[in-house]
C-alpha cells in the first residue's frame, strides 16, 4: 500500500526537479525528502529516479507513477474536502451555492423560515451559475447547490450527487412599455421572429436558440449579458426584446418594461443538488425542507 506522504513528496520532486527544490516547496530538509523517496522504492520494490549529471531522471517506473500520481492525490483531496464537510455540518452549518436570482428570493425566504423554525443552523451563501455551481457539490465547495435546467437540453448530473426538484419557472416575455404586443395578455413566440433580442447567460441563451428552432426562426441576438438589470435597461430603451424566468421578474422590473407570457409556454426546472451521502446529514436535511417550502410558496410577475 503506497504512504500518500510519500507520494506527496515524490509529486514534488518531480513537478520540482529536485530533492532540494521539493525540500524548499514542502518546508523539509532535504534529508528527509530523501529518506521518504528511498521509502517510497522499498514500498514499490524498484527504483523510481536515475542520476543524470546532477539532476534527477524518472526511471521507466518513476515516469508510470507521476502518471497517477496527480490523479490519486487530486481525488484523496476531494475525499478530505468532503469529509470535512460532513464534520462541519454536524455543527449545524450549511453551505449553499444558487444562482443569483435564487439568492434573491427562493434562499432569503429559506433564511426566513430557518430563523423561525431552526436558529441553530447557519448557512453561508456563495453564488454561480450552473454547471460550475452543481460541480462545486462535487469538489466539496459547497454542501447544496441550486440550479435550473431546461426541458430538451440534457444536463449531466454526477452520479453521487441527487436531484431535488423544487419549482418550475415559467419564462416570459420582456417588451418595452408601449410595444405594439404588449397590449396581449400572452404572446407567441413565432410572432417576435423579426425583432432583435438581447440573450443571457450561455445556458439560458442555449435554451433560446433551442425553443425558437422550434418555432421554425434563428433570432437576431444583438447582445448578450448575464446581468438582468442590464437586460431590462437595454429592452427599456428598444434595443430589443428578451425571454427573461418570472423569478427574475418577480424581484426585478425596470419601470419601462412589461411581461408577457409567451406561446409555446417555456419552463425551467429549478432544484437543489446535494452529495447522495449528505441527505442523512440533519442539517442538509432542514435547509432542503425549507428550500422546497420558499420554492413552493414563490409568486411572480411583473
Amino acid at each position: 500500500m503506497l504512504d500518500s506522504r510519500h507520494l506527496a513528496t515524490f509529486d514534488q520532486v518531480v513537478r520540482t526537479g529536485s530533492y532540494s527544490a521539493a525540500a524548499r516547496a514542502l518546508g523539509y530538509t532535504q534529508p528527509a525528502v530523501t529518506q521518504q523517496m528511498k521509502a517510497l522504492e522499498r514500498e514499490i520494490g524498484i527504483p523510481l529516479f536515475a542520476r543524470a549529471g546532477r539532476g534527477l531522471k524518472l526511471t521507466e517506473a518513476g515516469e508510470a507513477l507521476a502518471r497517477h500520481a496527480e490523479v490519486i492525490l487530486g481525488d484523496l483531496t476531494a475525499a478530505q474536502q468532503q469529509l470535512d464537510a460532513l464534520a462541519k455540518l454536524r455543527s449545524g452549518r450549511v453551505r449553499v451555492c444558487a444562482f443569483p436570482s435564487a439568492n434573491a428570493t427562493v434562499v432569503p425566504e429559506a433564511v426566513s423560515l430557518l430563523l423561525a423554525e431552526n436558529p441553530g443552523v447557519r448557512l453561508e451563501l456563495l453564488e454561480d451559475e450552473p454547471p460550475a455551481s452543481v460541480q462545486r457539490v462535487v469538489s466539496g465547495e459547497c454542501d447544496i447547490a441550486l440550479a435550473f435546467s431546461y426541458p430538451g437540453l440534457h444536463a449531466e448530473i454526477p452520479a453521487q450527487v441527487v436531484e431535488v426538484p423544487l419549482m418550475e419557472d415559467l419564462l416570459t416575455v420582456v417588451l418595452p412599455v408601449g410595444h405594439p404586443l404588449a397590449r396581449r395578455r400572452a404572446v407567441r413566440l413565432a410572432d417576435l421572429s423579426g425583432e432583435r433580442w438581447i440573450a443571457g447567460c450561455p445556458r439560458c441563451r442555449a435554451n433560446f436558440l433551442h425553443v425558437c428552432a422550434e418555432q421554425g426562426f434563428t433570432p437576431d441576438v444583438v447582445f448578450t449579458t448575464d446581468d438582468n438589470l442590464a437586460v431590462q435597461s437595454l429592452v427599456a430603451v428598444g434595443a430589443g426584446v428578451a425571454l427573461m424566468p418570472a423569478l427574475v421578474l418577480s424581484f426585478l422590473c425596470h419601470d419601462k418594461v412589461t411581461g408577457r407570457v409567451v406561446v409555446p409556454h417555456t419552463r425551467r426546472k429549478v432544484s437543489a443538488y446535494v452529495l447522495r451521502d449528505h441527505l442523512r446529514i440533519p442539517a442538509v436535511k432542514v435547509v432542503l425542507d425549507a428550500l422546497g417550502k420558499a420554492a413552493a410558496a414563490r409568486t411572480s410577475g411583473c
